[in-house]
């Protein structure tokens, strides 16, 4: 047997151990309260105060835009759609970096990256920070996660961990991948002490790769963003990256369904995320909306309205400070995150002006590593990216790879043999300009670079004195943004 084929039906096993927990508990209807509420309207207000159990659910490489409730004509994600219509939905919500370890890191700091020291991928925070456990451990939570942390030295973040379902190749040489352990969830939602609250952190690894084989979805069906070349090889990787899309939406009902089974559906706040974009060619490790707009939902009865939408500009930094308010404390001072909860309550669609991202790569070295630094901003209607050396043929994991679900590039350098549009792409996506900026509004996928349109000096120019007065306060030095192994703290990768 090839590992092709091992890999793919170790990744049927692991979807179909979630399928018997949805089987067992369907998460029940909404109270009759809720029910009644019509689509913008809070429900009633509980008859008594107490502190609500917080549950944040983290997809792993999930972009906005391959959600259902975002738009997506292909993905099937019922459950997260189902989420959406009892809940509010924002429009405007992004991630600190479009990267495993410092996203993560940024929303459990409540610090961008540059702050908090986890520059690169796989790179730890600076030590002596407080993190989400601690504020929370504070309030009298008890503070568990389970799945996917790679966030750094677990010495920083005082959570209780949950052991993961760990697959192992065949020959039984390290580790192949981890699966979300959903049976170990709903033990803890069973066997708590319910005279203190609860806040959980549910990190599946889905839909990150390793892909499995296509499960019900046609290629030849499906709709390929225009940034991506349109390719008969791009459609397959489309078809198993959906797939996985729609396990990470499975194990969510089944998070779900547990709490709902052991009586918490309306006394949780309930909140969905992505760390960042999928694992395709300008989505992860790019500053553009592919990489860094993540879904954001959130579902808390009687408090948040039903049905709503909100176009409130936050970033996941704004995570902490939020879930500290509503435990009812006071939002931490002093750091980057502030809170959004008067938008949850429906009291205001007011959010941040400007959101700010950064990437700086991967703890790698040699001509195949993902090492050159970027910084954005983004307004409702613009986006600025600085692409700090340009000088550095850009590359990651997906044009360097070797494995099935990174296939797809080859399709691409064949097809730029002869093809000009795919020759500009794949130049565009290997030689990074030194500022780019896009009109949103007008142009969504960020295909058209006004950079060097006079018409737009004066918006470039904003937009890049805000930028280079935000890297200041952050402690980074807009004139030179160093290289993953020059940076400091983030110049060691963390204990695993």
């Amino acid at each position: 047997m090839n590992r092709h084929i091992r890999i793919s039906s170790l990744l049927k096993r692991t979807t179909m151990l979630v399928i018997p927990a949805l089987a067992a508990v369907a998460v029940p209807a909404p109270s009759q309260a809720r029910m009644a509420a019509a689509p913008g309207a809070s429900a009633p207000a509980p008859q008594a105060q107490r502190a609500p159990d917080i549950v944040l659910f983290i997809a792993d490489d999930l972009s906005r835009e391959d959600v259902g409730a975002y738009g997506s004509p292909d993905a099937k994600t019922p459950n997260i759609d189902r989420l959406a219509r009892e809940g509010m939905r924002f429009t405007n919500a992004f991630a600190a970096s479009p990267t495993c370890s410092p996203s993560r890191s940024s929303i459990l700091t409540g610090d961008y990256p540059g702050r908090n020291g986890a520059h690169a991928n796989h790179s730890a925070i600076k030590d002596g920070l407080t993190t989400l456990p601690a504020y929370l451990q504070k309030l009298g939570y008890r503070v568990v996660i389970a799945g996917k942390t790679d966030f750094g030295n677990r010495a920083n973040f005082p959570f209780e961990y949950l052991p993961s379902s760990v697959i192992r190749p065949p020959e039984g040489r390290g580790v192949l991948w981890s699966n979300l352990n959903v049976e170990a969830v709903d033990k803890v939602l069973a066997t708590r002490d319910r005279s203190k609250p609860l806040a959980l952190i549910v990190a599946t690894f889905a839909p990150h790769v390793p892909w499995p084989d296509n499960d019900g979805f046609d290629a030849n069906k499906l709709t390929v963003p225009p940034y991506l070349l349109d390719t008969p090889e791009t459609r397959e990787a489309r078809t198993e990256y959906l797939t996985k899309v729609r396990q990470a939406d499975t194990e969510l009902a089944a998070v779900r369904a547990s709490i709902a089974k052991y009586g918490g559906a309306d006394t949780t706040l309930f909140l969905f995320t992505a760390d960042q974009g999928a694992q395709f060619p300008f989505a992860k490790w790019n500053l553009y909306d592919a990489g860094i707009a993540t879904p954001l939902i959130a579902v808390w009865p009687g408090h948040i309205p039903t049905g709503k939408t909100t176009g409130a500009m936050v970033s996941l930094v704004d995570l902490l400070p939020t879930m500290e308010a509503a435990a009812g404390g006071k939002p931490t001072r002093g750091i980057d995150g502030e809170s959004f909860l008067p938008v949850l309550l429906g009291k205001t669609d007011k959010g941040h002006d400007e959101i700010y991202a950064e990437h700086s790569g991967v703890l790698q070295t040699g001509p195949h590593a993902n090492i050159a630094p970027m910084r954005a901003i983004r307004t409702d209607q613009y986006k600025l990216i600085v692409n700090f050396r340009p000088d550095i043929r850009y590359v990651n994991a997906i044009s360097e790879g070797s494995g099935k679900e990174k296939s797809f590039w080859k399709s691409w350098v064949r097809a730029a043999q002869t093809d000009p549009r795919a020759k500009a792409v794949v130049e565009h996506f290997h030689h990074r300009v030194p500022v780019e900026l896009y009109d949103i509004r007008k142009d969504p996928y960020e295909l058209h670079n006004l950079a060097n349109d006079p018409a737009y000096k004066n918006v470039s120019d904003g937009l890049r004195a805000k930028l280079d007065a935000w890297l200041v306060s952050e402690g980074e030095d807009p004139k030179h943004i160093p290289l993953p192994s020059e940076a400091t703290p983030g110049n060691f990768p963390y204990a695993q």
